[in-house]
């Protein structure tokens, strides 16, 4: 099996488990006797802590074997399932939240990204690199599809007297065993040949004002996002309308689907009107429909906008990473992944705490309104810098 092709199932194998995970941890948490803020907080924590460890790869993708770092992670990844489960107190939880591998966003924001990214854009031709990335996210959003659903477990598991905690506990158990399935896939990509370097092949060089004003960019997409993580999501719809843990696996399922159709939608129009637009004019409307949610009448209309917004906000997640990878020469990859990744995580860990005290605080509307505002502010910035820097499949 080819390296991209590993790369896919390790992805298809943690997304499922980000899946339940992002959806579970707010009920869990909540069933800890944690308040809305601390949730918020344990969010923040979370990403905080996953921009430390993947700054941390990124600077040693370079000269390392991106299979041994791999491995590391997948290892990581069970550790922390198995921690979740065992811990209750929130001092330990925060410390389990900044050393492990939970994503409270349900996408892919981990250690794992910029290695993987690496290797898949080292494994295929260039005019074939959108398409890779697109294939390699629609395996990962279906992934996380299916994992939404399995988030429904514990209320199915009451119904055979299993008390619901306990019930939490075991999938956090199944979230571990999924990070050494995830290990066994990254075993099959070939080990690097590469000659250690005395210095790091991922250190950014001509490409490094462009990698800059792209982290500085995606840092305020990220920090918009933060606000609307998916467990924050889940938290609004719970206390708004009163959503059932089955209901919600079901919707975030939708959205998971709805999401993974997008990508080869993405990569279709990328190949013709260019990444850069592609990113932009389809991340605008699904703002929009964030922002009308937060006015939404109903619980319908607001399900309904979401989904909407589902099927268009992501297209920017293949074209942004084939765009970073394009941009930048063969060697700077590692290191413009991570840069550009390491400020989204620290972007995105700011805002979670302020989304958890403005639900605290009643202004439960406030998230929504200020990541689809900040988003549209991030698109335009976007168009006016980048239009113009071409990845090579567009200069004519």
């Amino acid at each position: 099996m080819s390296a991209a092709a590993n790369i896919c199932r390790a992805r298809a194998i943690r997304d499922f488990g980000d899946g339940f995970v992002a959806i579970l941890l707010p009920v869990y948490l909540i069933a800890l006797g944690l308040s809305a803020f601390e949730v918020g907080v344990v969010a923040t924590v979370a990403l905080l802590g996953s921009a430390m460890l993947t700054l941390a790869i990124g600077l040693l993708g370079g000269s390392r074997d991106h299979r041994v770092l791999l491995l590391a992670a997948s290892g990581l990844m069970a550790a922390t399932g198995l921690a979740y489960a065992a811990a209750s107190d929130y001092a330990i939880l925060l410390v389990v939240a900044f050393v492990g591998t939970i994503n409270p966003s349900g996408g892919s924001t981990s250690i794992f990204v910029p290695l993987e990214h690496t290797v898949l854009s080292g494994a295929v031709a260039p005019p074939d690199r959108t398409h890779a990335f697109a294939r390699y996210s629609l395996i990962g959003a279906f992934a996380g599809a299916f994992g939404s659903l399995l988030a429904g477990a514990p209320e199915w598991l009451a119904l055979l007297g299993i008390g619901k905690l306990a019930a939490i506990k075991t999938m956090f158990v199944v979230y571990a065993a999924l990070g050494v399935l995830g290990g066994l896939a990254y075993r099959g990509i070939p080990t690097s040949t590469r000659k250690p370097q005395s210095r790091p092949a991922s250190a950014l060089g001509p490409s490094r004002r462009i990698v800059y004003g792209l982290a500085a960019l995606f840092s305020i997409d990220a920090f918009a996002g933060g606000f609307v993580v998916q467990s924050l999501l889940a938290l609004w719809l719970f206390e708004r309308f009163d959503l059932s843990l089955t209901a919600a696996s079901a919707f975030f399922f939708c959205t998971g689907v709805l999401s993974a159709f997008s990508f080869p939608v993405a990569a279709w129009i990328g190949s013709r009107i260019g990444l850069v637009n592609t990113m932009v004019f389809t991340h605008i409307p699904s703002s929009l429909c964030l922002i009308a949610a937060a006015f939404a009448p109903s619980l319908e209309w607001v399900l309904g906008l979401l989904l909407v917004r589902a099927a268009l906000s992501q297209m920017d997640v293949p074209t942004r990473s084939s765009y970073v990878m394009a941009v930048v020469t063969e060697a700077e990859r590692p290191a413009a992944a991570s840069v550009t990744a390491v400020p989204r995580s620290l972007a995105s860990a700011a805002s979670p705490v302020l989304a958890g005290a403005l639900f605290a605080s009643g202004y439960s509307i406030w998230p929504l309104l200020l990541c689809g505002g900040l988003k549209i502010l991030y698109d335009l910035m976007l168009l006016a810098a980048f239009r113009h820097i071409k990845p090579p499949e567009e200069r004519s």
